[in-house]
């Protein structure tokens, strides 16, 4: 019988030094760990980073620090203080990769930045998130995510209606424009570097990073030279082929049939009168009528019209629906787990890591109590 080898994960060997807090660093960095990586989260001695003091509690923190955190070491140490910060030194000469989400200039003022580490690291993939990039005169702004989809026109696209705005549910400028974009350029370094033996500085902005998720309205823009109505465009709301339209229990039914042999399949389902089947003439009349035929049934009707017919419609699920959808669970995405200091379990927040490249399922992780790992990373 021939003995399996131990899968190699594609980070091994690759040691990560995370000084980031709260959501975009830290997911970054969780996907760097759960390819493998090492991850050294650093963090203040005796309270930690933020999001540990966050409310639910599971076990002694957050449980989104649990959720983020899984699978990492901690490393509690004062910045400011200089014996300390001396200790970090010879981890920094070992280091691969360091991450960071402090405001412009603050890891240069702690002696931490990238010019100084390169220095005995000339091998160092440093990469800095922030807001608004390390330099530029917005450089210094703080804000969150709100300000950053709002200072690019993407949250101007379709805001809600005037006088009940809504929020976006996703933080889409931290981990669209943080997490992700980090993660892709310090793998892409990480390669740059196999060939030419040396790291560099990746300068994340997330407020840059919106204008990817916006092509089309930039495309229409640019080469119309109209620039967008907020809910009026095809993709925001002003087509009857696109549109959320409300139930008659309150649920709403999502339609996605952009393409004609889709809208042709929807139309028949619905029975919508013939005349306003060519939706170019008059799109309101047409989204005005289906919402009107969707309005006088149920959810559950809708989704049994829809079911097996390829019509890109749907019934926008509850979140409590969609982590008890079967199809979720065959393809694995809950199968990871996370465990705290009481032994209690909890599904792991799926990450995009493919699981040929990723820890295995059957190791459940768990987030590092503070200072936890001092006395073996500060030996080393």
């Amino acid at each position: 019988m021939t003995e399996q080898k131990p899968r190699l994960l594609p980070l091994a060997g690759i040691k990560v030094l995370d000084f980031s807090t709260l959501l975009p660093g830290p997911m970054a960095s969780l996907m760097l760990a759960e390819a493998g990586a090492e991850v050294i989260k650093v963090e203040r001695p005796g309270v930690g980073e933020d999001l540990r003091h966050y409310e639910p509690k599971w076990g002694r923190d957050a449980v989104g620090f649990a959720l983020l955190n899984r699978g990492k070491k901690s490393l509690a140490l004062d910045l400011k203080d200089k014996r300390q910060l001396s200790l970090l030194e010879p981890l920094l000469r070992q280091t691969d990769v360091v991450l960071e989400q402090f405001r412009p200039g603050v890891m240069d003022r702690l002696g931490l930045g990238y010019a100084a580490l390169k220095g005995f690291n000339p091998r160092l993939i440093y990469c800095s998130i922030s807001g608004y990039g390390q330099a530029g005169p917005k450089s210094q702004v703080v804000g969150h995510d709100l300000n950053y989809i709002g200072d690019t026109g993407l949250l101007a696209l379709n805001p809600g209606r005037p006088r009940r705005p809504s929020v976006p549910p996703v933080l889409a400028a931290d981990l669209a424009g943080g997490s992700y974009p980090a993660v892709v350029n310090i793998l892409l370094a990480l390669l740059q570097r196999q060939k030419t033996g040396e790291g560099c500085h990746i300068d994340v902005s997330m407020t840059d990073n919106m204008f990817m998720l916006m092509s089309w309205a930039l495309g229409q823009s640019l080469v119309t030279g109209k620039w967008p109505n907020p809910g009026r465009e095809l993709l925001t709301g002003g087509s009857p082929r696109y549109h959320l339209y409300p139930a008659a229990d309150g649920r709403y039914v999502a339609v996605a049939a952009l393409e004609q042999k889709f809208w042709g399949t929807f139309c028949a389902i619905i029975e919508l009168p013939a005349e306003l089947r060519d939706d170019k003439a008059d799109a309101r009349a047409t989204i005005d009528k289906v919402s009107e035929i969707i309005a006088a049934r149920p959810a559950a009707h809708w989704k049994a019209a829809f079911f097996g017919k390829d019509c890109c419609c749907s019934v926008v699920a509850t979140l409590e629906e969609a982590m008890h959808e079967p199809h979720f669970h065959i393809r694995g995405l809950f199968d990871h787990t996370i465990v705290n200091e009481d032994g209690e379990d909890l599904p792991a927040i799926p990450v995009a890591i493919a699981p040929a490249l990723r820890v295995d399922a059957q190791t459940a992780r768990s987030a590092p109590a503070l200072g936890a790992h001092n006395d073996e990373l500060l030996k080393r």
